[in-house]
């Protein structure tokens, strides 16, 4: 994460941010949005939630919206965001970038013209918008940017851990399989095995970068599939971090049913034809996986 954090900042000072919402304003007119809103989701996609939407208070403070366009931006930006970091922790995980590309930003795309298509046809959440709070103005300093990224590595490594103890005693107390009994008939659904059943719950309720993170444990394993570890990113790649990007999102007065329900909704039935596709089936995990399980195969073991 470190060297995607230092070149997202690099580009973001040479003027990427711009340039790629240059880029995306053709796509906005499908989805019933104005141009200028490509620099939100640009800025999203190329940084994170917290800097679109300073960026969405800027650009629309005199620009009318509506709650159904609103939240037709919101699905953009909960599925397509921090592209270089988590696409730098997926591919690690074994998907490759150009899947994470496709994935998140037609994704997102594809899910915020089909709530512009419902929300218009059936004539929903038209009504004018209402932000229910607005972030303060941080220091745009390079030394106030080091401070806040040292803070959200370190949260990041206490959290893994923590997770990764509790895991432990999921394990020791028989949780875990409980957890795998619950959810295994979603999970047959989407074509995941009953091994990714904590990676999921994790990566729903926390995020990406902490699921992948543990996802890339189990791979190292051997406990998951390369068919699971595809299938468990390409899921929560369209649908992570439920409770907090949600809640975020929600700041701008996007509503619930697109951010949430149409969100997972949408996931649920794009991995369920994914996994149906034949190619999947002959799925590769990266080579320095293999070479990882071959030398911890290798280490002698000692009892105990």
């Amino acid at each position: 994460m470190v060297p995607a954090l230092l070149i997202v900042k690099a580009l973001e000072m040479l003027g990427m941010t711009e340039l790629l919402g240059h880029w995306l304003a053709p796509l906005m007119a499908p989805l019933g949005l104005p141009e200028p809103l490509s620099l939100v989701w640009a800025a999203t996609l190329l940084t994170n939630i917290y800097t679109g939407l300073v960026i969405f208070f800027e650009v629309t403070r005199d620009t009318p919206l509506s709650v159904a366009q609103v939240t037709v931006l919101g699905a953009l930006m909960a599925v397509g965001h921090s592209l270089p970091i988590e696409g730098a922790v997926a591919r690690m995980a074994g998907v490759p970038w150009w899947l994470t590309v496709l994935l998140r930003v037609g994704g997102a795309w594809l899910l915020g013209w089909l709530l512009h298509l419902s929300y218009s046809l059936g004539d929903w959440l038209q009504h004018a918008n209402r932000v229910v709070w607005q972030p303060s103005a941080q220091e745009p300093t390079l030394t106030a940017w080091l401070q806040g990224q040292a803070t959200t590595l370190a949260t990041i490594f206490v959290v893994i851990f923590a997770l990764m103890s509790l895991l432990r005693l999921l394990h020791w107390l028989g949780v875990e399989r409980l957890i795998h009994k619950l959810l295994y008939p979603l999970l047959r659904l989407l074509g995941i095995g009953p091994a990714g059943a904590n990676i999921t719950v994790i990566g729903i309720t926390l995020g990406l970068t902490f699921g992948a993170g543990l996802l890339l444990r189990e791979a190292r394993s051997g406990r998951l599939t390369p068919r699971d570890i595809l299938l468990t990113l390409c899921f929560l790649g369209l649908c992570h971090s439920l409770i907090e990007d949600t809640l975020l999102i929600m700041l701008m007065g996007a509503d619930l049913s697109g951010l949430l329900w149409a969100r997972l909704g949408f996931a649920l039935a794009f991995i369920a034809l994914l996994a149906r596709l034949p190619w999947l089936k002959h799925a590769q995990l990266p080579g320095w996986i293999f070479a990882e399980r071959a030398l911890s195969d290798a280490r002698p073991h000692t009892g105990g």
